[in-house]
């Protein structure tokens, strides 16, 4: 079995991620490719697909989510993503006792007298008139019939049992709107995809092949550390076949599509400034090809992060003077030149005034 090394491996996540060199393809088309991007910021996507793609206009995500093309909704591990309506529609029944049970696991005492199915059926009928809805107005209409949960289990749980999205102006460029919830089905003019009576698991393997197509080559535990999903070893069994091994430098056995990317581990890889919690790092449990085990913490504390050769060496933080960059590690100056130009573009597109400022620590 090939061994792949972390260098190898920052390569091929890299060229997937769109972060080799920028992709032309449709902001649509990019939202689809990574299965998502994580959003619980609502300004940071538009970050992470301005590093990935060659020509892009705020503008047009913007359009894509007042269009009802794309959908802010919780769904990865439970988190805001921001994916494309067809993906929703599909994917969002198989997702559903995953989102049940993480509330269940922080509210499970407070929730124990409640029958989720009845709770779904109650909330369905508040929201069947399309209008979106806080959750504290979801809560007010429900909690006479369950007085004891208090209010904050039983929004979550509502924002769970019933497929709700974010409507717009939350989630659209530069705007400062407050969350309102309205169901997808109202919101997208279509019914969720119901899951297979038989007991197959076509969204399960389609997950599967979406993810390599995106993050490997990866493990299991990386692919439930993307999406939360338990059960899915048994989709990984049913396309076997189709798939091929490697192995990591840890000993893990690594999987991936035959005619998947795999770039020569000496490819220049460019700087990459990265949004938070950017799934090009969070979308693994073994993140050792992309950052440090000592710098770990920066990729779930909410941290923008610089890639340098391809590895998170920085983070960064944006205002109105512009662009502010502190390293992790000494950065050449030859490095501090190449994040200097990067950022400075960068502060470009964020400034209401085009000034492209850029301070980087010593």
């Amino acid at each position: 079995m090939t061994l792949l090394n972390d260098r190898t491996l920052n390569r091929a996540t890299l060229a997937r991620q769109l972060l080799l060199e920028p992709a032309g393809m449709p902001v649509l088309d990019a939202v689809a490719h990574l299965g998502g991007l994580q959003a619980q910021e609502p300004q940071e996507p538009f970050v992470g697909l301005w590093s990935r793609l060659r020509e892009f206009a705020p503008s047009t995500l913007s359009d894509l989510l007042t269009g009802r093309e794309v959908v802010r909704t919780h769904l990865m591990r439970r988190t805001i993503h921001l994916l494309t309506a067809d993906d929703v529609l599909a994917w969002r029944a198989r997702f559903d006792a995953m989102l049940r049970q993480r509330v269940l696991g922080i509210y499970r005492h407070e929730l124990e007298t409640v029958d989720l199915d009845e709770l779904a059926a109650s909330g369905r009928r508040v929201m069947t008139d399309g209008e979106p809805r806080t959750v504290r107005e979801l809560v007010e209409a429900v909690e006479e019939r369950w007085p004891a949960p208090g209010r904050q289990a039983l929004g979550e749980m509502l924002l769970s049992v019933v497929p709700v999205a974010q409507s717009p102006p939350r989630g659209v460029w530069r705007a400062k709107a407050g969350v309102r919830n309205v169901m997808i089905s109202s919101w997208l003019g279509r019914e969720i995809d119901p899951l297979p009576e038989d007991g197959s698991d076509p969204v399960g393997q389609a997950l599967v092949r979406r993810y390599l197509a995106a993050y490997g080559p990866a493990a299991s535990a990386d692919l439930r550390a993307w999406c939360g999903l338990a059960g899915l070893p048994a989709a990984v069994s049913a396309i076997r076949e189709e798939l091929v091994d490697f192995r990591d430098e840890r000993g893990r056995v690594l999987l991936d599509l035959p005619g998947a990317p795999r770039p020569d581990p000496g490819t220049p890889a460019p700087v990459r400034f990265l949004p938070a919690f950017d799934n090009a790092i969070l979308g693994y449990q073994a993140r050792g090809r992309i950052i440090d085990d000592a710098d770990r913490g920066v990729s779930v504390a909410g941290e923008r992060v610089v890639l340098v050769d391809g590895r998170v060496a920085a983070t960064w933080s944006a205002g109105d003077d512009g662009v502010a960059v502190t390293p992790l590690r000494r950065l050449s100056r030859e490095e501090r030149s190449a994040v200097a130009e990067e950022g400075g573009r960068l502060a470009s597109f964020l400034s209401d005034h085009g000034h492209d400022r850029v301070r980087i620590a010593r």
